[in-house]
This record gives structure tokens, C-alpha cells and sequence, in this order.
């Protein structure tokens, strides 16, 4: 047996270095392959976050309008023909909230979020499936213009007597080619209608197939008087004639809302607030910067809104002090109102001039 000589050692030693260098490159190898993978994903994910868009809308304060102002095109918002108007001083502005919607990427909405001045909220709570943004804009500007005309009425039947128009007939109904939107409706079934809520109570206790006389008035005729058979009721067991009644201002004068740019029903107690102020003495924001929201009824009802938390730090960034809150939005405006702005609860538009009337005399006022 021989020991083995110096080269037959080192030969070895040789061998099992270049050995370990095969398996040093194989795992730099391995290394690489798991470097570009990860970039490549990084590449993947950067684009996505930069160039995908999410299906999420991104909200904040909107702007807010004067409607004791003028809109964009120099034109008083509140405009009244042929009936006296007082001196108004101070402001009454409208809130609004802006949605941003179409191009917001994960990385935008990551920023937006991030600002703190923006909320993100899922698309299908603010578009129907498959509605277009032109479609939710045609909406919106519809809800404004029944806003418009709810304040006209709420704020004009303060002084000024109402009258009942038909607002829908529905096709093939008793009404139907009897009746057509804007006749004035006087008599039903021997009811004398004053409001809109007098057409239904008419009927209550009748039947279908009863025939009763409805007595209305179209725009340049006379009045008539007309047998309608009733009708079943998809919704009750009284006799049904098929149209719907809306209160309306029976004056012989002309008010006009004029601002644009603008949708939804929100505006409505401003609106109502304005035309009180012009059209009756008083003063009502006597020269204070005064905000507020709250859809309202013909009957001068005022409703919750939303995106309130936007709204009053929309105001207080447009310089109003006071802000008149929707009863039912009270709570949540108390966790977004900014230093500063003073949160008035309202119900209708008699409370809203009752408070706005005990903030002009330095009175206290309700508070959220």
C-alpha cells in the first residue's frame, strides 16, 4: 500500500475547486432568474398601479353659490318679474360635493386617500350598471330642476295661495286622453282640491269600476266637468283615476332660478331661503356669510342629504360662519364641521327663517 504523492493531493484539491465554482455560478444562476422575476413583477405592478384604472370615484368639497348672488354669466341666480323685491345683504350659499369618476388609477387613489381631503367610495353606489356619465348628469340636472320648483312653491305658499296641476297621466288609465299634464284640477268627487294631498284623500273609500266627476280647467279653455270610471289601484283597494297631482304657485308673477353647471335635489333650502329674502322684508342673512343644504318639499319640509362632511368644510373654506344642517344629518355634520362654523339644525323652512331671524337678533339658535 503507498501513500498518495503531493500531485495526486493536489490534483484532487484542483478538481473539487472548480467543482465548487460549477455550483457557485449555478446558484448566481438561480439568483438572477429569481432577480428578474421579482422586477419583472415590480414592472407589472407599477404599470397596473399607474395606468389601470380602479372602479372607485374619489369625492370632496365641491363649490359652493351665492343664491343671493349672481351665477357665472353676471345673472342674479334668484330672478323676479313683476312683483316687488327688497334689499338683501350677506350671502346664502349652496354646498355642493364634487365626484371625480374615469382615470383614477391604484396609485391615484392611493394619493387621493393619502390628501385626507377625499373620500373613495365603490363606482355602483353612484352609477346603475351600465349607466353613462351623461345619463347620471341628465338625472342629476332633472333633481335640480324639481328642486327649483319645490323651493318656488315652498317659499311662495308662505303668501301666496296654490293651485293643483295634473303632473303625469298615466297611459291607458281613466285619465288618459281625458286629462293632460298642466290642467289645473278643481273638483274631485265632490272634493274641493286645494293641494296636491286633496286629489288621493278624494278617493279614499271608493271603489273600482265607480264613476265619479272630476271638474279641471285646461290652459285657455274653460272648465269642464267630466265622468271618469275608476280603475283598480296597484297599490290599494281604492278606485284609481291614473294621474299624479303637484302643488304649484298660483301667482300672477314670474320667479326663475338661473345657475348652471350644477345637479341634485340638495339645493332646495337655499333656494326656498333666497326667495323669502328677496321677496319679503326682513333681511333674513342680514350681512352674514351664511351656508347650508337640505333638499325640501313642496311643503317646505326639509330632507336629509349626502356628503354632508364635505359640505360644511366646503363653507367654512368659502368663508360662511353659520351653516343650516338638515335635522337628520346633525350627527355626522358634528364629526366633519371645521373650527369656526357654526351648525344650525333645521326641519322646514319656516324653522330655517325662525333661526336665521334669531342669529340676525343675536338670539341663541338650535345646535346639532
Amino acid at each position: 500500500m503507498t501513500e498518495p504523492s503531493e500531485e495526486t493531493t493536489g490534483a484532487r484539491s484542483r478538481s473539487g475547486s472548480a467543482g465548487d465554482q460549477d455550483r457557485s455560478e449555478r446558484r448566481l444562476t438561480r439568483r438572477g432568474w429569481t432577480l428578474l422575476v421579482s422586477g419583472g413583477l415590480f414592472v407589472v405592478f407599477a404599470l397596473v398601479g399607474f395606468f389601470i384604472p380602479v372602479p372607485y370615484v374619489a369625492i370632496s368639497p365641491g363649490p359652493t353659490y351665492d343664491t343671493l348672488g349672481k351665477d357665472a354669466a353676471g345673472q342674479s341666480v334668484i330672478q323676479v318679474n313683476g312683483h316687488e323685491i327688497f334689499q338683501t345683504s350677506g350671502e346664502l350659499r349652496m354646498t355642493t360635493v364634487s365626484l371625480r369618476d374615469g382615470g383614477i388609477t391604484l396609485f391615484n387613489a392611493l394619493g387621493l386617500w393619502a390628501s385626507g381631503r377625499y373620500a373613495l367610495a365603490p363606482r355602483e353606489e353612484y352609477f346603475k350598471p351600465g349607466e353613462t356619465n351623461e345619463q347620471v348628469r341628465q338625472e342629476n340636472i332633472q333633481q335640480l330642476q324639481d328642486s327649483q320648483t319645490a323651493a318656488q312653491v315652498a317659499a311662495l305658499r308662505r303668501k301666496f295661495p296654490v293651485k293643483v296641476l295634473a303632473k303625469t297621466i298615466v297611459s291607458g288609465s281613466p285619465a288618459d286622453k281625458v286629462l293632460a299634464p298642466g290642467d289645473r284640477l278643481l273638483v274631485v268627487n265632490g272634493a274641493t282640491v286645494k293641494e296636491a294631498t286633496d286629489v288621493r284623500a278624494a278617493l279614499n273609500g271608493t271603489k273600482p269600476g265607480q264613476t265619479v266627476q272630476i271638474t279641471f280647467k285646461s290652459d285657455g279653455q274653460a272648465e269642464r266637468t267630466v265622468p271618469l270610471t275608476l280603475a283598480q289601484r296597484p297599490d290599494g283597494p281604492e278606485g284609481f283615476m291614473g294621474l299624479t297631482a303637484v302643488d304649484r304657485a298660483d301667482v300672477p308673477f314670474d320667479v326663475k332660478i338661473s345657475l348652471q353647471d350644477v345637479g341634485g335635489p340638495s339645493a332646495g333650502l337655499m333656494f326656498a331661503l333666497a326667495i323669502v329674502d328677496k321677496m319679503e322684508p326682513g333681511d333674513l342673512a342680514g350681512g352674514r356669510h351664511i351656508a347650508g343644504t337640505g333638499e325640501i318639499s313642496e311643503k317646505g319640509v326639509v330632507g336629509a342629504i349626502g356628503g354632508i362632511s364635505f359640505k360644511v368644510v366646503g363653507a367654512r373654506e368659502a368663508g360662511a360662519t353659520d351653516f343650516l344642517v338638515p335635522a337628520h344629518n346633525c350627527a355626522e355634520a358634528k364629526t366633519a364641521a371645521p373650527d369656526g362654523l357654526n351648525l344650525i339644525k333645521v326641519s322646514t323652512l319656516d324653522e330655517a327663517i325662525t333661526q336665521l331671524e334669531n342669529l340676525k337678533a343675536g338670539r341663541p339658535t338650535a345646535s346639532c
